[in-house]
């Protein structure tokens, strides 16, 4: 079954990057000196702590808006968590965005993420459960939009729940565009 997915990652991935490739240099050409104008920032934060554990997030994103409803970028992601004696955690990815507003209030997104996943455990509780993996997640979502914040949920196609770091396929988002 990971075979399987393997083919599909890979062929999506290079979609999305040929397209948003492709659109910009259609775009950049045209409006050269209103590239800058028609980008976006934006991401979240995250920071959760108590009784020996901790957690920390930061993923940073940038955005280009084509016209009112359509907009392509990437993001990046990071986050650390531990749990005193028994864990520590790192990952880090990047991802590519598409989003799409058919209204103003209303956003459908798309987002292809690619994780380096970095688990180690305290030798003492568990023995041989150390690793490293490379994880793909492919969010399919939908969300309303006030001013420059979007609440919704999104759907990981791709989740496996033994390699996942999310907890579920189904998330709650907030996603923030300045």
């Amino acid at each position: 079954m990971k075979h399987f997915h393997k083919p599909k990652i890979v062929l999506c991935t290079f979609l999305v990057c040929f397209f948003t490739l492709f659109s910009f240099a259609q775009k950049s050409t045209t409006y050269k000196s209103n590239f800058w104008s028609q980008v976006e920032y934006g991401g979240g934060i995250g920071l959760n702590f108590g009784n020996g554990f901790f957690s920390g997030s930061l993923a940073p994103n940038a955005l280009y808006r084509f016209n009112p409803y359509v907009a392509t970028g990437i993001g990046a992601n990071f986050s650390y968590s531990s749990q005193k004696d028994v864990f520590k955690s790192t990952v880090l990815g990047g991802s590519l965005i598409g989003l799409f507003n058919p209204y103003r209030e209303i956003q459908i997104s798309t987002e292809f993420e690619q994780l380096h996943v970095s688990r180690k455990f305290d030798d003492r509780y568990v023995t041989n459960l150390d690793e490293n993996y490379w994880y793909p997640a492919l969010f399919l979502g939908a969300g309303y939009t006030n001013g420059n914040v979007t609440i919704g949920i999104r759907y990981d196609v791709l989740y496996d729940k033994d390699k996942s770091i999310y907890t579920e396929a189904w998330m709650p988002f907030v996603r923030f565009i300045f």
